[in-house]
């Protein structure tokens, strides 16, 4: 099953649950800036170089607080949330499955996550089997970039079985978790991930002090 759709579905569905003002993982931002980033990066495609590039960070970020800003009341966030409910622009590359998948699977699991676990009060969601599979897929493909700046050897672990090492090194630890906590971790918010290690304990105090994700 292709699962972007329904990801995107459910990630607009959170954000218009929680409103313009709500917090998120992602710091800086409340959520009318995250759904302005969703929107721009699809539609926007050139100031997707600054999410790249960091010579072009600041121009990307003040697109995305100017759209953000636009967006604050509940009319312009809704409208703002349903044009990316829409999904790409009929000549975006976004519109190939393939690309869609690379590109915005993890993209759509993780801040969906960033506006739910960003509250005081939450709890993991239970996923389709299958979802879970995918997505481990995918962190498998991409997990050397985002713990490449981590001085130690990664493994990880997931409760029914499959492991991957994502990095080899003298001294390694284990990260255990189900595929989505994996995800979270990886992508740097380790405090709100489920997780939990294995390792010697100065290694996992590396780990939990090093700098992890994109």
């Amino acid at each position: 099953m292709h699962y972007v759709t329904p990801s995107r579905e459910v990630l607009a569905e959170t954000l218009l649950a929680a409103g313009p003002d709500a917090p998120t993982l992602c710091e800086g931002w409340q959520s009318r800036d995250l759904a302005a980033h969703l929107y721009l990066r699809e539609h926007k495609q050139a100031l997707g170089l600054g999410m790249v590039f960091k010579k072009f960070a600041q121009v990307t970020e003040r697109a995305t607080k100017e759209t953000g800003e636009r967006a604050a009341s509940p009319a312009g966030y809704e409208a703002l949330v349903n044009r990316f409910l829409a999904g790409p622009p009929a000549l975006s590359p976004m519109r190939v499955n393939s690309i869609d998948k690379s590109a915005n699977l993890i993209e759509y699991f993780v801040h969906t996550e960033d506006v739910r676990r960003a509250t005081t009060r939450w709890a993991p969601r239970a996923l389709d089997e299958d979802y879970a599979n995918a997505l481990w897929k995918e962190l498998v493909k991409r997990a050397a970039i985002l713990y490449r700046g981590v001085d130690l050897g990664i493994v990880l672990v997931r409760p029914d079985g499959p492991r991957h090492v994502a990095k080899r090194a003298p001294v390694s630890v284990a990260i255990v978790g189900d595929p989505g906590e994996l995800l979270m971790h990886a992508h740097g918010r380790r405090r709100q991930a489920l997780v939990t290690f294995e390792g010697q304990p100065d290694a996992v105090a590396l780990l939990e002090s090093a700098d992890v994700g994109l």
